[in-house]
């Protein structure tokens, strides 16, 4: 009888450890799920005592790194607190870690989390430092304030449309100076059409007839009481915008260092002040902390620009980004090629919820109306490509000026839109020759055409 051959043990793949006394925790709204090993994960909730215990807990089992997953904002708290008892925290993106196998639950992600922390396969998202962080909150913040006025101006006209009062017809904006004098004129009483348009500017280049045609309305009582509710509500909105900008530009004075400012050579004001700017000169606390340099110089860029900027990153690139790529990548401004089997399935650009990325585009949109280099660079991709195209890759341009601007310590003078003008300089070159040889044109052909 012929002997049963014993089977090979099965040889498994083992994994380096790279983290040994690493942890995992899944974020949760109302509770943590802490996971020190494969085989003892614990919840806690998110009360301020759980917190702290967490940090015990963590302690207890010798653990000196922790991965959290970025889940909202629920991170933020223990984030800062783990921090506080001498954790390193790795914060990751939820994007990175969903590919976990079988059901999926708290416990299941908090040791997924663990588990590829502690192989070293996890990478930390950007964090800024305090006073950007501090100055982000005020930014964002404001962000809303404005925008939340910007509904309260549509309801409002909504307001005057229904009573036929054309006001939008006749004035660019509604809330400009001879707007509100017109609104405030009809709140307070005001009913006769040829006395509510003196309340209009001699520089608004409709004609006094036409305004006064569209002062003429049907005045309804309930319009009447909605629009004096929202002028209600958008005045005191701005209020609280003045208050925020006053915040914000004491936060940026205690930054700011009065010695500093007389090495650097002095601020020449460019551009004219928007109408959601901020009541102080921002560009010029952006000059000092830049030690100089001047990012209003590119075009597109201005005060918006500026503040998302140093609420969202601060000025010091290069210690977060080590190239341009990679600050242009993180904006979501390079293509996230997908390739399988030697063919590129996808080249989309990643969507990113990043009010910087946003404030950029919007710069890229801008220089697209402009003059300058960027303006032609922006007009080629439109033309072939389209107008979304144009702007991410104007958008990335403007990224990489700005980094470059702040790696070098240079003024922008179209430096590094020379090296594209040149290299679409020998492009056309090169299909002109082609389409010569193609063609079978001689020299004596050219010679008389040029002559």
């Amino acid at each position: 009888m012929a002997k049963k051959r014993k089977k090979a043990p099965i040889k498994m793949i083992k994994m380096p450890v790279v983290n040994p006394h690493a942890a995992g925790v899944d974020i949760g709204s109302r509770s943590h799920y802490v996971c020190v090993s494969q085989d003892n994960v614990k919840e806690f909730t998110s009360f301020t005592t759980d917190l702290h215990e967490i940090a015990k807990h963590l302690t207890f089992h010798g653990i000196k790194t922790v991965a959290l997953e970025s889940t909202g904002f629920y991170w933020q708290q223990l984030f800062t607190l783990l921090q506080s008892y001498g954790f390193e925290i790795i914060l990751v993106n939820a994007r990175h870690v969903k590919n976990v196998k079988g059901h999926k639950t708290d416990v299941v992600d908090s040791k997924w989390l663990q588990l590829l922390h502690s192989i070293g396969l996890l990478s930390n998202s950007f964090q800024p430092d305090i006073f950007t962080k501090e100055l982000r909150q005020y930014v964002r913040h404001r962000k809303s304030l404005i925008e939340t006025s910007s509904r309260y101006i549509s309801k409002m006209n909504k307001s005057l449309v229904l009573m036929n009062i054309q006001l939008k017809t006749v004035l660019r904006d509604l809330t400009g100076e001879s707007g509100l004098k017109v609104i405030r004129a009809i709140l307070e009483g005001e009913r006769n059409s040829v006395r509510l348009a003196k309340n209009v500017g001699k520089n608004v280049k409709a004609s006094r007839k036409d305004i006064e045609k569209a002062l003429e309305g049907n005045w309804r009582e309930e319009h009447l009481f909605e629009l004096e509710q929202n002028y209600s509500l958008h005045q005191f909105t701005w209020t609280k915008i003045k208050e925020t900008d006053n915040q914000i530009e004491t936060l940026l004075k205690k930054k700011g260092d009065g010695g500093k400012e007389s090495k650097i050579k002095p601020y020449v004001k460019r551009k004219a002040r928007q109408k959601n700017d901020p009541n102080f000169d921002v560009a010029r606390y952006a000059h000092q902390m830049t030690n100089g340099i001047d990012l209003t110089l590119i075009d597109g860029v201005g005060v918006g620009t500026l503040m998302a900027l140093m609420s969202e990153t601060g000025f010091d690139l290069k210690s977060d980004f080590h190239s341009a790529k990679h600050f242009s990548s993180w904006l979501g401004f390079a293509p996230n090629r997908k390739i399988t089997g030697g063919k590129t399935i996808s080249s989309n650009t990643p969507k990113v919820k990043n009010p910087l990325s946003k404030a950029i585009r919007d710069a890229a949109n801008a220089a697209g109306n402009s003059k300058g280099k960027l303006g032609d660079f922006f007009r080629r991709i439109a033309y072939r490509k389209g107008r979304i195209v144009a702007v991410i890759a104007t958008a990335r341009k403007i990224a990489v000026i700005i980094y470059k601007m702040l790696e070098n310590q240079k003024d922008f003078c179209y430096e590094y839109s020379k090296k594209e003008s040149e290299r679409f300089k020998q492009i056309q070159i090169n299909k002109t020759i082609k389409s010569i040889k193609k063609l079978g044109i001689s020299k004596q052909d050219l010679a008389v055409a040029l002559n």
